[in-house]
Formats: structure tokens, sequence, C-alpha cells
């Protein structure tokens, strides 16, 4: 069993072993400081017209969320209502979860070890950055995580993850994930 006080996940022991020294080389950085980490990861499922149908998809799509991210996933509600869409104020729509620290780095080693390999027809990531150093991808089927049992989903959701860093620039957050192992196509 493991002992959680002595814990430290994989990636962040590489991080903090081999790839800070493999950045400040690679930049040129003058001060330690200067080198991007992870920041955070945001996890979210949009429910759409299937939570309009139907209430519990929310809940449904907070569970499975919740068990992949270790982490309580929170219900995003409505913020106003729209006829034409059939939304109501306060109408369960997504839910979504921060992940920082520990439980961060322990998704990011899930994402890229076990999850992407199991993406049917998967030829790498597009780099889709936003030009401050985060980077967002989505995922068709968020069956392809280890922890949902493929024979208790009752909906299969698409998934958005955002992985926030300190980079300020583009190249610098893609050298970074590159570090972690991220499989760009290009």
């Amino acid at each position: 069993m493991l002992d959680a006080t002595n814990y430290t996940p994989r990636l962040k022991t590489q991080y903090l072993d081999t790839i800070r020294a493999a950045m400040k080389e690679e930049f040129s950085y003058g001060n330690d400081m200067q080198i991007p980490k992870l920041d955070k990861i945001v996890l979210n499922i949009g429910c759409g017209a299937a939570a309009v149908r139907d209430s519990k998809k929310a809940k449904s799509a907070q569970a499975d969320l919740t068990a992949i991210a270790g982490q309580k996933a929170l219900v995003n509600m409505a913020k106003r209502s729209i006829a034409s869409f059939r939304v109501r104020e306060g109408m369960p729509l997504g839910t979504k979860v921060t992940l920082r620290g520990d439980r961060m780095y322990d998704f990011l080693d899930r994402l890229v070890t076990v999850a992407m390999p199991r993406i049917r027809d998967f030829r790498g990531l597009k780099p889709s950055f936003d030009g401050r150093g985060n980077f967002a991808m989505g995922i068709k089927e968020h069956i392809v995580f280890p922890e949902i049992d493929y024979d208790k989903v009752d909906e299969v959701w698409g998934m958005d993850i955002i992985i926030c860093t300190t980079a300020d620039q583009d190249a610098e957050a893609k050298a970074l994930l590159k570090h972690f192992n991220m499989p760009f196509n290009s």
C-alpha cells in the first residue's frame, strides 16, 4: 500500500529532476523562476441537448468526470433562459473540474500513457495553443480512460482538456509538453 505522505507523482519527479534542466539549457533562462511549469489542468464535459431532454444526464457526466479526475466535479448551470434552445435558468448543462498539484501530474501521466493510446485512429495532437502558453484539446469519447466501466456507461461524452502553463510563449509551452511526452503530430 502506498504511503500518501511520501508519494510523489512520476511526472512531477521527472519535471524536477530532468525537464527543468533541459528547458533551462534549451531556452537559456538566466533564473530558475523563468522556467515554465504546469499551472493547472481543466477538464470539461458539456452535455448539450442531452441535458435539456433529461436532467439526470448532467449528474451522469459529473460522476464520470469525478471518476476520471479523482476529484469531485462541479455541475455547470445555465445562467439565463433561452427559449429557442429549451434551456431554463439554473438547468444543469455540463460539468467541470480543475486539477492542480499532484492530481494534475497524475492525470497528465494517465492521459499520455494510458488514454491517448486507446483513442481510435490516433495520429498525434494538432498543436492548439492560445498565444499565452495554454494548450487545449478535445477527446470525442471519455471511455478511453480506464476509470470508466464501458458496460455501465449510459452515454458517451466528448471532453475538453485545457493544460495551463506558466510559459509566456507557445514555443516554450510546446517544448515543455513535449518533454512530458505529449504526442504532437508536427
